[in-house]
Parts: structure tokens; sequence; C-alpha cells
């Protein structure tokens, strides 16, 4: 699974880290999205996933096999 974000359109909501924290963090300066595992394991691909679903801004993208 590969894990990618749209940067310049988050609105810093906060969800992501919620959902997936062992994936998803926020800078300390905009509170903007940083992925800290673009290659999660399929653990957390049931975590990641509802970050996406749950992103107002829809800038969380996963694509690889399930």
């Amino acid at each position: 699974m590969r894990v990618t974000t749209e940067t310049d359109r988050c609105v810093a909501a906060g969800v992501c880290v919620v959902a997936a924290p062992a994936v998803f963090d926020q800078d300390d300066e905009e509170g903007l999205v940083v992925v800290l595992d673009a290659d999660p394991g399929e653990e957390q691909r049931r975590a990641v996933e509802d970050a996406a679903a749950r992103c107002p801004a829809r800038v969380i993208h996963v694509s690889g096999a399930s």
C-alpha cells in the first residue's frame, strides 16, 4: 500500500492523525498533514482508509493491492 497526500490542499483538520497516528502527523507550524510512513503495512490499511474517508479536504490517497 502506498500513501500520498496533497499538502497544499490540506485544511489541518487533524482527523488523519486521530484515525491513523502511526501513519500521519501534523506539522508544528500550520498543522498540515505529514506522512510518517508512506508504505505502511497491511495491518494499517483499515486505519489509513478510514483517515482518507474522513478527510474533509480529500487530500489522502491510498494505492496498492489490498
